[in-house]
């Protein structure tokens, strides 16, 4: 009986201190951002330079299916790899289908796959990505925090790195966010 009249003020503390955790706080943390080069995606948009020949130069979107659609080349895989090596991957192409014998070419991207922002916003929605964008930026275009809305950390979801699905983490407000993330302003409890 002693056992139980200890036992259950523990119990109570315990509850209590989990409630008092908030909303996200049992999310991994968000990993730093890397200083490996951008990975493009689905939705980017491209800038193709062909300096041996401009009619083969261009603006190209990323497709769903992560290929993008060159004239006389065809379709190539594009999505989860750099810039530099679609640059060579176009390089290759060219000399393969033989259209330039030392070609050229220069890929940069124009516009970035978009990213999401949802819950205690004023108005989520998608907004465009900029590089070096953090979840606090992010909230200001959603509108800012409104009333209910936790303020020092938020929920963010982002598709794992080899594109076999997606995770959620707990960023600060100072955190780093990449195209394609969704963040999650949460709701505070009371």
């Amino acid at each position: 009986m002693l056992k139980h009249r200890l036992l259950l003020p523990l119990v109570a503390a315990a509850t209590l201190l989990t409630a008092c955790a908030g909303p996200g706080a049992n999310l991994p943390p968000l990993p730093d951002p890397t200083r490996s080069a951008y990975r493009l995606g689905a939705e980017d948009q491209v800038r193709v330079t062909v300096f041996d020949d401009t009619r083969l130069s261009g603006s190209y979107r990323i497709g769903d299916n992560g290929e993008i659609s060159v004239p006389l080349v065809g379709r190539l895989p594009a999505a989860g790899i750099t810039p530099q090596e679609l640059e060579q991957r176009l390089v290759r192409e060219f000399r393969r289908r033989e259209l330039i014998t030392t070609p050229a070419v220069a890929v940069e991207v124009q516009t970035y796959r978009p990213i999401f922002v949802l819950g205690m916003v004023d108005r989520g929605g998608q907004f465009p990505y900029q590089p070096g964008m953090t979840v606090l930026s992010a909230v200001a275009l959603a509108g800012g925090f409104n009333f209910r809305a936790v303020q020092d950390r938020v929920s963010v979801t982002r598709a794992n790195p080899d594109g076999t699905g997606a995770r959620e983490y707990r960023a600060p407000r100072d955190a780093i966010l990449q195209p394609g993330d969704v963040v999650n302003v949460l709701e505070r409890r009371f």
